[in-house]
């Protein structure tokens, strides 16, 4: 009877790798850090620095010069809630982001959900639908307030040619007024934002879905309501959260549609602690407001990562 001790075992053991020594394995773990390290670095020099610096000049007496004298507590904070203006800044701050956000929400949902079928010319469409949101603010406030204006403005040229109307209107007698347009004008540059967003969403979801649907009989609304809303949910949710930071801190068309006159009945918190800083050389009460506006986005993001993280044990 043969004795021969089997081969296959030593064969295995001698394919094996040789085990990484101990330099090797901590640079495997010291690897993911040394690349994320640039960016870390530049965030800390160019977010968190920034940040911590605001904190510091809102709880100190600062010089018009922007030199720090001394620190004075919450006195910068009292001094702002105590003023009339930012009462009424803080208000057109929420009318602003509220009013733009839930109506470009609205009307890109819509837009989308247009863009989404097969149509002649949808690629054109589409282009055309980006031109908005690829143009300058600057330019849109521009040409928004050129529309409205009450000699020259386009719009009453448009409805007079048409006969709507026998002479020139004045389309902003009043602040609101005009903190109406403006709210216009944001909702129209925001739209395109939320189309794409959200077509990036309707675009992911399986046809199978909605053949089954229609085969067990599903309606128009049936399908939007049961398919569409909760697979696009994700993309609608992101892009929101993203509108409001954007909307919130937007300055461009305020500035040049009104440059928050008269009398701050159309600023916003941006526009106000411009006016702070660089008109007033109120250093420490700018910083004050930053940081307010900042804790207020705070609280949107906890909330969306919150919301995030609870669907994420729920999928679970």
């Amino acid at each position: 009877m043969s004795t021969k001790t089997p081969a296959a075992p030593a064969a295995e053991l001698a394919k094996k790798p040789p085990r990484p020594s101990g330099s090797k394995k901590l640079f495997r773990k010291v690897e993911p850090y040394i690349w994320i390290a640039p960016s870390i670095i530049l965030m800390a020099i160019f977010i968190v620095t920034p940040i911590v610096k605001v904190f510091q000049l809102s709880l100190s007496d600062v010089s018009r010069a922007g030199k720090i004298k001394g620190f004075n507590g919450l006195e910068n904070f009292t001094k702002v809630l105590k003023s009339p203006a930012f009462s009424l800044v803080l208000k057109n701050t929420i009318v602003w982001t509220i009013a733009v956000v839930v109506l470009s929400t609205i009307l890109g949902f819509m837009l989308a959900l247009v863009l989404n079928n097969k149509f002649r010319g949808r690629k054109v469409a589409r282009a055309i639908v980006v031109f908005p949101w690829a143009t300058t603010l600057v330019i849109q406030a521009s040409a928004w307030n050129f529309i409205i204006n009450k000699d020259y403005g386009t719009l009453n040229t448009l409805l007079m040619k048409l006969g709507f109307i026998s002479a020139p209107v004045n389309w902003t007698p009043t602040p609101g007024a005009y903190f109406t347009w403006e709210i216009a004008c944001g909702i129209f540059v925001t739209i395109p934002f939320v189309t794409f967003c959200v077509l990036s969403g309707l675009q992911s979801i399986d046809a199978s879905y909605y053949e089954a649907a229609t085969v067990d009989g599903a309606g128009y609304f049936q399908k939007l309501f049961s398919i569409t809303l909760p697979l696009v949910k994700s993309s609608l949710t992101v892009a929101t959260v993203l509108n409001i930071i954007y909307v919130f801190n937007s300055f461009p068309i305020i500035w040049t549609m009104t440059k928050g006159d008269p009398a701050n009945y159309t600023d916003t918190l941006v526009t106000y602690l411009y006016k702070l800083a660089f008109y007033n050389g109120k250093q420490g009460e700018t910083s004050a407001v930053s940081v307010i506006g900042f804790v207020i986005l705070l609280i949107c993001a906890s909330v969306y990562m919150i919301y995030t993280l609870r669907k994420g044990d729920d999928d679970l």
